[in-house]
Formats: structure tokens, C-alpha cells, sequence
């Protein structure tokens, strides 16, 4: 770990991004069950607690396009800073849902709140590149991510009890107050100035050259729909976790706080043991279909289990593999794609992922809701499906990675043979 230390002390610019990472993600994931609990303290259905987690995915998605444009084209750190502001304001006025008719405001609040979040999250993810070497990258990816795990944990787990203990007009104050700490890091961090677009585009024209740039570099486009492709079926297993500490645990908000929190140790453990294990970049989306059916199948083993300790153990299992992938893509997106487009890439990104987690949650509590299938069944069926995911990955994008590299070994083969035998040099050739 001290290499994480190290990076903490001596990039300055970093650290203050990571106290404000940290301060942002708590008051997220410590607010995330009050707002559940709101939910279902006015309305018993399914349907609509799904539709909460799909407000907030499809308001990040919609979102998405014009915010990596605001992020390409403007101050970084500028629009970090109003993102954590706008935030601490919206997420109070959950103080205001007070009764059954003032659910629909839940899901307005809850829609500003994402809209803001697909500012800061591009704009994060595209700093880190401007503020540490290229050593340092996969240090302050692996790092964030384990910090994204250690908050999701704690700060579900806290909130879980909070709820139960305080209320949730409480945990929606400290939720406010959280973006506000955050701001004052923010403030204190210096984001060095991105490269600048010589085009100057406008939003729809520089919405169409973000994505324009990724069609056209499939080295880029592979690694942007790595986190997409896995949560079309694993969005709908995570939203099901709701409704086993509910129906299966009979825990409630307690149960719930265990499972997520199980889910980010995963996700935080997931891209330490990966790099170890997998040190070769070049491996990383050719694996991606394989992690993908080690997550499938350890949830379809989840789906028999209602013994706690053991089925917080799958959890985590299942989440390590996720939490591998999402370390190992935003790397790669970071290190092959232009500054003046990494915005977009990474809007682009989380707008793929947001659709397809949507779909996925949608999907899942409507097969509930109507009792197509049962709980058990519909967590067999997606966990399934996200296993034959991955073997169409090890078949098509697999595939092309492979392709891209040995394109460049050759290339970089000939090139070095030119650099190290020029052409003779004869008297008659000038």
C-alpha cells in the first residue's frame, strides 16, 4: 500500500480530487437507502422502487452527451466545483417529500441530482490523466476505485442504521453536507488546463465529433463499452439485492446495507488481485468476457442461498470480477483517447452504461411485478445471461483486441527495424 500512500503525499493536485471524490461518494451512498426507505414508507410497489434506480440512470444518460461537451470544452475543475453545489442544494430538498402525493417530487430531485453527476464523473475521470505521469495512472484508477468500494461499503452500511436510527430527514442533511466538504477540496486542487479543441465547436456539433471520434477508433470503443456490456444483465442483480434483504433476509435496510457493502469490498478488492494477476495491459478486454462469466455464475449461485454469511460471501466474489473490469476499461479509455475528446469518451461511456443498466432494471422489476417469475427465478435467468454475455465477448470484441495488437507488435516491429538498419547510404545518392 505504499505506493498508494506515496502517490497521496506527493501529488498534491491528486489528493485534493481524492478528498473530494471521497466526500462526494459518502453523501451519495449514505443518502441512496433514506431515499428507498421514502419509497416504501409511501408505496409498496416494485415497479415504482424500480423506477427510482431508473429515473437516476436515464437522467445521467440523457444528460450524458451535452455534459462531456460542457466538460471538453470548458474548466475542468470549474464545472467539478458547480456540480458539488448544485448537488448539496437538490439533495436537501428531499426534506420536502413528506407524503404519498409528493412522491413524484422524489423523482424530479432525484433526476437533478444525476443530471450534475455526469458532470463531475467525466470531468474526474478525464482530469486524472492531466495530473499524474503515466506511472502514476493505474495507480490513481486502482486507488479511486478502492475508495469508490471503501465509501459504497461504509456509507451503505452507515446509512442502512442511519435510516433505521436517525430518520431519513437527517441522512439527507448529511448528504447535502457532504457536497459542500467536497467543494472545499475542490477549491483547493489546481487541474491543469486540458487541450484545448481548435475547432470551437458548438454542443450539437461537438456532441457529434465526441462521438464521431469514438466510432472511429475502435481501440477506443472497445474499453467504453466494457462497463455497458456487463450491467446489461448485472443491473438488474444488483437492484434484486433490494428485494432479497427485503423478501428473502427479512432485514430491510439493515439486510440491504450488508449486501452493497459486501458488493463494494468486492469492487474493491476485484482490481488489486486483477493487476496482480493480470499485469499485461494488452490482456485486459480480451479477459473482460471471462470475468464477465465469473460474475454470471457466482450470482446464479447466490440465487439458492439464503443463509447470510455465505451469501455475502458470493457477493463479494461475484463483485470482484466487476470491480476488475471497471479499473481495467477506464485505464484504457484514459491512456488511448485524445485529451480534447476524453470528456466525451467518458460520457459516451456512462451514457451506454446508464441505458443498458436501466433496460436491465426495468426489465427485471417488471417480471417481478407482474409474477412472471419469482425472485429466485429472475436472479437464475440474468445471471445467466450475463455468463452468455461474455462468451459473445470471447467471440467478437475479444476477437478484435487480439487483432489490434498484433497490428501494433508488426508495426512497432518495423518501425524499430528502420531505426535500427537505415537504408545504405551510397556515394551516388544524394
Amino acid at each position: 500500500m505504499h505506493v498508494y500512500l506515496n502517490l497521496i503525499k506527493q501529488n498534491r493536485n491528486f489528493r485534493n480530487l481524492w478528498l473530494s471524490q471521497i466526500s462526494a461518494n459518502f453523501g451519495d451512498w449514505f443518502g441512496v437507502l433514506a431515499v428507498f426507505a421514502v419509497l416504501m414508507q409511501y408505496s409498496d410497489s416494485e415497479l415504482l422502487l424500480g423506477l427510482v434506480i431508473i429515473i437516476k440512470m436515464m437522467s445521467f444518460a440523457v444528460f450524458a452527451p451535452l455534459a462531456g461537451y460542457i466538460v471538453d470544452r470548458f474548466n475542468r475543475r470549474r464545472m467539478m466545483v458547480a456540480a458539488h453545489i448544485g448537488r448539496g442544494i437538490v439533495v436537501s430538498c428531499f426534506l420536502f417529500v413528506q407524503s404519498a402525493e409528493l412522491i413524484w417530487l422524489l423523482y424530479v430531485i432525484t433526476s437533478l441530482q444525476m443530471m450534475l453527476a455526469s458532470i463531475f464523473e467525466p470531468a474526474r475521470q478525464a482530469s486524472i490523466p492531466n495530473i499524474t505521469t503515466r506511472e502514476e495512472l493505474v495507480q490513481a484508477n486502482v486507488l479511486s476505485n478502492i475508495t469508490w468500494s471503501i465509501i459504497f461499503t461504509t456509507g451503505m452500511a452507515i446509512g442502512g442504521f442511519a435510516t433505521e436510527l436517525l430518520g431519513t430527514d437527517m441522512v439527507f442533511i448529511i448528504n447535502a453536507l457532504g457536497y459542500l466538504v467536497a467543494t472545499g477540496f475542490m477549491l483547493r486542487s489546481n487541474i491543469p488546463a486540458h487541450t484545448e479543441d481548435e475547432l470551437k465547436p458548438g454542443p450539437w456539433e461537438g456532441v457529434k465529433l465526441g462521438f464521431g471520434y469514438l466510432i472511429g477508433h475502435k481501440e477506443v470503443l472497445r474499453p467504453a463499452i466494457a462497463k455497458g456490456s456487463y450491467n446489461l444483465f448485472l443491473g438488474g442483480l444488483v437492484y434484486m439485492l433490494i428485494l432479497i434483504a427485503e423478501e428473502v433476509l427479512l432485514l430491510g435496510s439493515i439486510g440491504l446495507g450488508l449486501l452493497y457493502a459486501s458488493r463494494g469490498l468486492g469492487t474493491a478488492v476485484g482490481p488489486i488481485v486483477g493487476r496482480k494477476v493480470i499485469p499485461d495491459e494488452r490482456k485486459w478486454i480480451t479477459l473482460t468476457g471471462l470475468l464477465m462469466i465469473a460474475t454470471g455464475g457466482f450470482y446464479f449461485i447466490s440465487s439458492w442461498i439464503n443463509f447470510l454469511p455465505l451469501l455475502l460471501f458470493t457477493i463479494f466474489l461475484a463483485h470482484c470480477w466487476s470491480g476488475a473490469n471497471w479499473v481495467f476499461s477506464t485505464v484504457l479509455i484514459q491512456k488511448r483517447s485524445d485529451d480534447r475528446y476524453r470528456g466525451r469518451v467518458f460520457s459516451a461511456e456512462f451514457q451506454l452504461l446508464t441505458i443498458l443498466n436501466s433496460l436491465s432494471i426495468l426489465l427485471a422489476s417488471m417480471l417481478l411485478e407482474t409474477g412472471v417469475l419469482t425472485l429466485n427465478q429472475t436472479v437464475m435467468i440474468f445471471a445467466g445471461g450475463l455468463a452468455l454475455t461474455g462468451i459473445l465477448w470471447q467471440m467478437t470484441i475479444a476477437v478484435g483486441e487480439r487483432r489490434y495488437h498484433r497490428y501494433n507488435s508488426v508495426k512497432d516491429y518495423r518501425d524499430s527495424r528502420l531505426i535500427a538498419d537505415p537504408l545504405p547510404v551510397h556515394s551516388n545518392v544524394k
